[in-house]
C-alpha cells in the first residue's frame, strides 16, 4: 500500500502543473494519515515530548472562567530554508533542520497570528488552551509529523486533560498540520469514553478526513457512540468538522488525480450540510479578513497583522467528487490574487492558483463562531 500511495503521489504531481510540487505535498498528508502502516516510527527512536509543565511552553494558558474549553493546535507557521548561523548561504538540503525548536522565533510569532485570527472564533464559547509544539517544516510533513509534533501535542494535550481540564466539556479545534496531528490523536482520546463523552466536537479545518481514516480508527469498537464520525448537519455533537477550500478550477484536477480514490469528507461551513447546494455570500455571518497589502506570497508575514470583519466575502459549495470546498466569489480568471473588500489584492502565489488554505477560517469565521455557539449548546442542554 505505502508503494501505492507514492506511486499516486507521483502521478498527481504530473497532473497538477504549475504548483510547486512539494506544497502539494500538503494534499496527500490525509491519504498516509488514513492507511493504518503510515509512516511507521522506528522502534528505536526514543522522542522526549516538550515539558507542558511549564507555562512557557503555552501559547494560551487561560483562567478559566467558562464551562466550556477549547484545546487549540496551529497550523504550519514555520518553513527555515537555511542554517540557523548563516541563514542567507546555500546549504546542503540535509543539513537544514525540518523540526523547529519549541523556542523557534519565527514559529512563536506565526502561532501568535493564527491564534488571534483561527482560535478567537472560538472564544465566545471556551476557555482557550493552545501548546506551542515543535513543527515540521512543509517539505518534511508526511516523514516528520509523527516525531516531535505528535509527541508534544499528544503530552500537551494529556497535561491540559490531567491539570487544567476538570471535566468540562471541551471543544478540539486546529487548521493543517494542527488538524492532522489532532487525527492522528483522535483514536486515542475515542477509547477513554471519560474523555471522548465531554468532546464537543473536533473542527479539524484544512485537514484531510476521509472514510478510510475513520473506518480504520474505529476497529475493534463495540460500542456505537464511542465510534469517530463525521458531522451531518448544524447540531450533532461528539463529531469531526472539515473542509479544504479551493476555486473551482480544482475540482477537475482533483478528479484527475488520486485523491478521486478516496476524496475527503466535507461539510459547508456556512449551512452546516453536506448537501451539494451552494450556500451564497447572503447567507453568510462575515468573514475576518486582512485589510494590509504587505503580504509575503505564500507565508504568514510578520506585517499581515490587520484584520477585521467583513460581510460574507465566500459563498460555498460542497463537492463530494473531489472532497473539496467550492468558494467561487473569490476567484479571479484562476489567478493566485485575492482582492479584499478594501480593494488590496494579496498574493499567495506560491500556494498555487485557486487554493485558499490560509483562507479556510478567515472566509468563514463568524459562521464557525455560530456554529461552535450552537453546538456547545446543544451539547449542555441549553
Amino acid at each position: 500500500m505505502k508503494k501505492l500511495l507514492l506511486t499516486l503521489l507521483a502521478g498527481s504531481f504530473l497532473a497538477t502543473p504549475n504548483i510547486k510540487r512539494w506544497r502539494f505535498c500538503l494534499v496527500f498528508l490525509g491519504l498516509f494519515i488514513a492507511h493504518p502502516g503510515y509512516s511507521k516510527e522506528k522502534q528505536h527512536e526514543k522522542i522526549i515530548p516538550t515539558d507542558y509543565s511549564k507555562a512557557d511552553h503555552w501559547l494560551s494558558l487561560p483562567a478559566p472562567v467558562k464551562a466550556v474549553d477549547v484545546f487549540y493546535v496551529y497550523p504550519t507557521v514555520w518553513g527555515n530554508k537555511s542554517t540557523p548561523d548563516n541563514p542567507k548561504a546555500p546549504v546542503d538540503p540535509k543539513a537544514i533542520p525540518h523540526i523547529c525548536a519549541i523556542t523557534d522565533t519565527s514559529m512563536v510569532k506565526g502561532a501568535r497570528l493564527t491564534f488571534e485570527t483561527q482560535a478567537t472564533a472560538f472564544e465566545t464559547v471556551g476557555n482557550l488552551y493552545a501548546p506551542y509544539y515543535r513543527q515540521a517544516n512543509v517539505p518534511s510533513i508526511m516523514g516528520n509529523v509523527k516525531k516531535e509534533p505528535l509527541h508534544d501535542v499528544k503530552a500537551a494535550f494529556d497535561y491540559y486533560i490531567k491539570h487544567f481540564n476538570n471535566g468540562r466539556p471541551f471543544i478540539l479545534a486546529a487548521h493543517s498540520q494542527g488538524s492532522g496531528i489532532l487525527m492522528l490523536l483522535l483514536p486515542d482520546i475515542a477509547r477513554n469514553p471519560k474523555v471522548y463523552n465531554r468532546m464537543i466536537a473536533a473542527y479539524l479545518i484544512g485537514g484531510h478526513v476521509q472514510q478510510l481514516f475513520l473506518d480504520n480508527a474505529n476497529k475493534g469498537i463495540p460500542n456505537q457512540s464511542q465510534k469517530l464520525k463525521f458531522a451531518t448537519g448544524p447540531n450533532d455533537t461528539g463529531v469531526i468538522i472539515s473542509f479544504n477550500t479551493r476555486s473551482p478550477m480544482w475540482r477537475d484536477r482533483y478528479q484527475k488525480s488520486a485523491l478521486a480514490v478516496s476524496p475527503d469528507l466535507v461539510i459547508n461551513p456556512i449551512t452546516w450540510t453536506r448537501d451539494e447546494t451552494v450556500a451564497t455570500t447572503a447567507q453568510g455571518l462575515g468573514s475576518l479578513m486582512p485589510y494590509n497589502d504587505n503580504v509575503e506570497p505564500g507565508h504568514l508575514s510578520d506585517t499581515l497583522t490587520h484584520f477585521r470583519k467583513v460581510p460574507q466575502y465566500a459563498d460555498a459549495r460542497v463537492d463530494r467528487s473531489s472532497g473539496l470546498l467550492l468558494c467561487s466569489t473569490a476567484e479571479e480568471a484562476y489567478s493566485a490574487t485575492i482582492k479584499t473588500p478594501e480593494g488590496i489584492s494579496i498574493n499567495f502565489a506560491a500556494l498555487g492558483p485557486g487554493m485558499y488554505h490560509m483562507f479556510d477560517y478567515w472566509f468563514y469565521y463568524f459562521n464557525i463562531r455560530e456554529n461552535a455557539e450552537n453546538r456547545v449548546n446543544k451539547f449542555l442542554g441549553k
